[in-house]
């Protein structure tokens, strides 16, 4: 029994150590291969490379909208072909037979692609006529000297990127302009490269079913700026392009924009350029984390605000009909009266005389926005420039619409009273000078020489007054200086020393005379004189002009701010009711002159006031005319004029049937009821 025992004891020790022995083995290897382990996760951890990078979400544009809400210039969804750097090959010559490839997608489909490089588009390679800038700002971008030529800008990027012979040289300046297109616009993870811009669904489709062939090739749905009306006041709504430039770009981020990214579109000319911090939103950001060279996420970590959408004072309708009376009115000249063959100029501006919000603004010529952004050449070289705009821009002696500037000065200062009267005999000599009058008017007072336009009373007027006292009621007018158009506006000039100094022609004291009256060197813009006429209106007090009428949401469900009158200036401080009354009785006098029936300002109603004038220019004499309506309660303010032309009191009548149409509950319109002629087209 004991051996039994003894030899269980010994079995039982022996296993005991054996279990030892196999758990300290098991031990041991447990160890090792967690080491192992171990050691590999952090062998793979240490060969992980992650980035992030931060890409620009586009603001969906506000819209620009007419009195009455509807779109001048609005958004589309549309598609735009973009490449992706994060998915885009980093061997240059695969990155070639991408660019290569999908530039043949776009031939066959009839799309052109963004190409923006100042060289020509095939040997011998010469730069674009021009642009200095662009071809210096491209030369230091390929590290070149100045004296590199074209050829040797092509050759240089197709060394840096390798864009060998097995293209065709023609083949070779397309891949290269895109190549450079890309570097301008600093290509990289942060910013995507916009290849082609508003393709069809066609095309979209056929680049999906190849995308697996073009790596880095997207296409996204974006908001397109489209043209929706853009015969309405084209040169006051503008346009927008892409960032052309390093040194446009740094200047937007110097102005206080610091999130615009080069592939950006932003204002160029006109509201687009003025407005541009309103129009363009905030952009969005997406966050894309790159894992050891292949996209891991994508996260949208701000979604963008669209911009805010900017309703004007502008009734579309009326613009168009004040447009087109214009033209015909041109016409009417060109085709009756041998004087005013090469009558194919004017411009004409219509003011609401409650805080000078432009109603319609016509310049003639004047062109489709639309055309302009498909072709801007053929629209830029047609005859007597199209892209000037008359109304702001154009530069014209006022003629005898100027009288009631003089008259104003004399009456306000007290230089003349209501009744004073000089004498016209139609000769008048100043120093050793004749000048003349149209009639011979005798005795007459301020009223009456406004009415018959009497040159006389106001070449005596003029030598009372003194030049300085006239300059000084000029300034009060806003002549000489911008008025602050939104959109911009010229200045003109007055005819002064100093003016005549810059022009190099000599002055003398009997220039002021010719100044008194609106010739001399007396510059206005028809915007200007429409704003006179408006301050005379509103008896003396002249309000700043404006397009914007008030901000709404990118949606136009609520509305965010209005724009108020603003008061630029008061003319007439020391007794405005009187001067305005003789003024505007004399201006009454004038608009009741007979006229053809169609053209007629008696028996509306309501009187009107204006003042004609017949300036002298290099084309011969040109034709203006200012005015109000109704005198006594004025709503509306207006100015016309046509170089070389005219009758342009024919268009007042034209302007008031306008007005009444499309304010059929105003004054005018009440008056006007059933009686109009020749109405605004629906």
């Amino acid at each position: 029994m004991k051996e039994i025992l003894r030899q269980i004891s010994e079995f039982l020790r022996s296993g005991f150590l054996v279990m030892l022995v196999l758990v300290s083995a098991a031990l041991g290897i447990y160890r090792l291969v967690k080491l192992q382990i171990v050691a590999a996760e952090e062998e793979n951890q240490q060969h992980i490379v992650e980035s992030v990078y931060t890409q620009v979400i586009p603001a969906t544009r506000g819209e620009i909208v007419d009195a009455l809400g509807e779109p001048i210039v609005s958004n589309k969804i549309g598609y735009n072909l973009i490449i992706e750097k994060a998915y885009f090959p980093t061997d240059n010559k695969a990155g070639n037979a991408v660019i290569y490839r999908t530039v043949q997608l776009l031939k066959d489909a009839g799309y052109e692609w963004n190409d923006t490089m100042p060289v020509s588009k095939s040997e011998p390679y010469v730069f674009a006529k021009d642009r200095d800038r662009d071809i210096a700002e491209m030369k230091q971008n390929l590290r070149l000297n100045k004296y590199a030529d074209a050829a040797n800008c092509i050759e240089k990027i197709c060394d840096d990127y390798e864009i060998g012979d097995e293209y065709a040289e023609r083949d070779r300046r397309i891949i290269a302009g895109i190549r450079y297109e890309m570097l301008l616009r600093s290509f990289s993870m942060s910013n995507v490269f916009y290849f082609a811009n508003d393709i069809d669904l066609k095309t979209v489709t056929r680049i999906k079913e190849l995308r697996v062939t073009l790596s880095g090739v997207n296409i996204v749905e974006e908001a397109i700026r489209t043209v929706e009306n853009g015969t309405v006041i084209p040169h006051e709504i503008g346009y927008v392009g892409p960032i052309y430039s390093q040194e446009e770009f740094a200047a937007l981020k110097e102005n206080g924009h610091p999130d615009y990214a080069l592939s950006d579109a932003v204002g160029k000319t006109g509201l687009e350029l003025a407005c541009e911090a309103d129009l363009r939103g905030e952009n969005g950001k997406k966050e894309i984390t790159v894992t050891n060279g292949d996209v891991s996420s994508v996260v949208i970590s701000q979604e963008p605000v669209g911009g805010k959408t900017i309703q004007l004072t502008v009734n579309s309708k009326m613009q168009k009909s004040l447009q087109r009376r214009l033209d015909e009115h041109c016409q009417m000249l060109r085709n009756t009266d041998y004087e005013c063959r090469n009558a194919y100029c004017g411009a004409a501006v219509v003011l609401n005389t409650k805080d000078n919000g432009i109603l319609s603004m016509a310049t003639l010529p004047s062109y489709d926005l639309a055309d302009l952004l498909d072709d801007y050449n053929k629209v830029a070289e047609q005859e007597n420039s199209p892209l000037i705009n008359r109304a702001t821009d154009g530069l014209y002696r006022p003629g005898s619409t100027f009288k009631t500037i003089t008259a104003t000065a004399g009456l306000d200062s007290g230089k003349i009273s209501g009744n004073t009267s000089f004498y016209c005999d139609t000769n008048f000599k100043y120093i050793d000078t004749w000048y003349h009058c149209t009639g011979h008017h005798e005795n007459i007072a301020v009223t009456r020489a406004l009415t018959v336009s009497c040159n006389i009373f106001f070449y005596e007027l003029s030598t009372r007054l003194g030049l300085d006292l006239l300059l000084d009621y000029e300034r009060m007018y806003g002549l000489g200086s911008p008025l602050g158009l939104e959109s911009g506006d010229s200045g003109g000039y007055l005819a002064c020393p100093e003016t005549y100094e810059k022009l190099g022609i000599p002055w003398y004291v009997g220039c002021l005379l010719q100044a008194a009256i609106g010739q001399s060197e007396v510059q206005v813009t028809p915007l200007q004189m429409a704003v006179v006429a408006s301050t005379i209106a509103n008896e003396g007090v002249r309000y700043r002009p404006h397009l914007i009428d008030s901000y709404w949401n990118n949606t136009m469900t609520e509305q965010l701010s209005v724009k108020a009158p603003e008061v630029a200036a008061t003319v007439a401080q020391n007794n405005a009711h009187d001067v305005y009354y003789y003024i505007e009785q004399g201006m009454i006098g004038a608009a009741q002159t007979p006229m053809l029936p169609e053209y007629d300002l008696n028996n509306l109603g309501f009187d009107v006031a204006l003042k004609t004038g017949t300036p002298q220019s290099p084309r011969g004499t040109d034709t203006f005319v200012i005015g109000y309506a109704p005198a006594d309660d004025p709503e509306i303010a207006f100015c016309a004029m046509i170089e070389g032309g005219k009758y342009a009191k024919y268009l007042v009548r034209g302007i008031l049937d306008d007005y009444a149409v499309c304010y059929p509950e105003s004054k005018i319109g009440r008056a006007l009821r059933g009686r109009t002629i020749g109405q605004v087209e629906e």
